[in-house]
């Protein structure tokens, strides 16, 4: 007989909580800090119920200086122990660049191999919420071309949820984006869910006719797309990247190889982005596979609108990722 695996039901949110509050109390050496983590329980409610829990020594408001805040916690790293720094958004990340960039990411190069940063940092991610432009772009692209870091992006619960502690393993340090939109996405999830792998692709949805490769906040859209695809015959497979860097070439060769066609969802802008990236990995490694051009689906070249029908019209929409889709396979709408 086969035995039911027990679920709980929990939003993307509340999965995060969990992770955190596993890692404090599996590990002493694991401390959250950033603004607003403490008292206010996070700017997107991820921390709430921390700071009584475990006290301000581990969940640490810091002053507005991000710079500040992520060196403090690069430094704490190379002391022994294992930050957790949460960065707002994205668009603040840029005033921690040089500690993340000069710092986080070059010092055991530059030490020989001598220092590792386990260094986990988070911040959350995109648009679609009229945040307007300093507070809603998808800048994770760019980490992407750093080496000597890891670029996650959980767009699922069992990732939101397992994530954080393989990261935490991790001798160099990690950034995970949070897809903003997601952190109110609620599902089931196995009541024992734990850490997860963090260096593969994931094929969310197996199809033969072309493969739609994405990301983070576009996995939903793209799987909703398949889905209308699906009911006009053609038959779309879904990778989920799950990691940007270091990118996993082969499932999306192999993916390629199975389809022969690909359309890229990416909410970052075109010029210069993953999508032209993961463009140039399939015609470096599968080019005589490909039955017709690549295809990519980003956001318009434009600051973020505050406007709720610009900002939709800005990002990756589904009608589009179905329209690129057709034209891949040669079909018309």
């Amino acid at each position: 007989m086969k035995r039911e695996t027990a679920t709980i039901k929990m939003t993307y949110r509340e999965a995060i909580r969990a992770a955190l509050r596993e890692a404090l109390l599996r590990d002493e050496r694991v401390f959250l800090m950033g603004e607003d983590v403490g008292r206010y329980g996070g700017c997107f409610a991820v921390s709430k119920g921390l700071l009584e829990e475990f006290g301000p020594e581990r969940i640490r408001d810091t002053p507005l200086s991000e710079s500040a805040f992520v060196g403090a916690g690069i430094g704490a790293a190379l002391g022994g122990m294992r930050p957790i720094v949460e960065i707002m958004t994205v668009n603040f990340s840029l005033l921690a660049l040089d500690q993340i960039v000069n710092n986080a990411a070059t010092i055991l190069h530059m030490s020989g191999g001598l220092f590792n940063t386990p260094l986990v940092i988070r911040m959350t991610t995109g648009g679609g919420r009229q945040l307007a432009a300093q507070h809603s772009h998808s800048l994770e692209g760019w980490y992407a071309h750093i080496p000597g870091i890891k670029v996650l992006t959980p767009a699922t619960l069992e990732d939101a949820r397992g994530m954080l502690w393989t990261a935490l393993e991790d001798p160099d340090p990690v950034l995970i984006f949070e897809h903003g939109s997601l952190y109110n996405m609620e599902g089931e999830i196995a009541a024992g869910a734990g850490p997860v792998g963090i260096s593969e692709a994931a094929v969310r949805r197996p199809g033969k006719d072309l493969s739609l490769i994405t990301y983070g906040g576009t996995l939903g859209k793209s799987l909703e797309a398949a889905q209308e695809l699906e009911r006009e015959g053609i038959s779309a497979e879904v990778v989920d990247l799950r990691i940007l860097r270091p990118l996993d070439a082969p499932t999306i060769v192999e993916s390629v190889t199975r389809t022969h066609r690909a359309v890229i969802i990416d909410e970052g802008w075109r010029s210069g982005s993953i999508s032209a990236e993961i463009t140039a990995r399939i015609v470096e490694n599968a080019f005589y596979e490909l039955d017709g051009p690549v295809a990519r689906v980003c956001s318009a070249e434009v600051p973020m609108p505050y406007a709720k029908h610009l900002e939709d019209a800005a990002l990756p929409q589904v009608p589009g990722i179905v329209a690129a889709a057709r034209r891949v396979v040669g079909r018309r709408g």
